[in-house]
């Protein structure tokens, strides 16, 4: 699946290159519009590619992403509460 999207890019490529170089407004059109079904394929071979991957795999970023947030959050609120004001800002009264 990789091998036949890398090929689908590549030809992709070629066909807006060659487009870029053709003075006939209709060829132009024409090599444009099979470079977006290239890309139409590729969209859709990439999204059955990442479908495919190991569901485990996601769910432990997914689930390390999530630790890592509430990490910070909880750190956040650690700094608020253990802030210690310095005596000459308590004094003021």
């Amino acid at each position: 699946m990789i091998q036949r999207c890398h090929k689908w890019r590549q030809k992709r490529k070629q066909l807006i290159d060659q487009a870029r170089q053709t003075n006939d407004e209709i060829e132009r059109e024409r090599l444009l519009q099979a470079a977006e079904h290239y890309c139409r394929m590729v969209n859709t071979e990439q999204g059955k590619i990442d479908s495919s991957r190991d569901t485990k795999e996601k769910a432990a970023a997914e689930k390390a992403i999530a630790e890592a947030d509430a990490n910070a959050a909880s750190d956040k609120e650690d700094d608020d509460e253990d802030t210690v004001l310095p005596e000459f800002i308590t004094s003021l009264n």
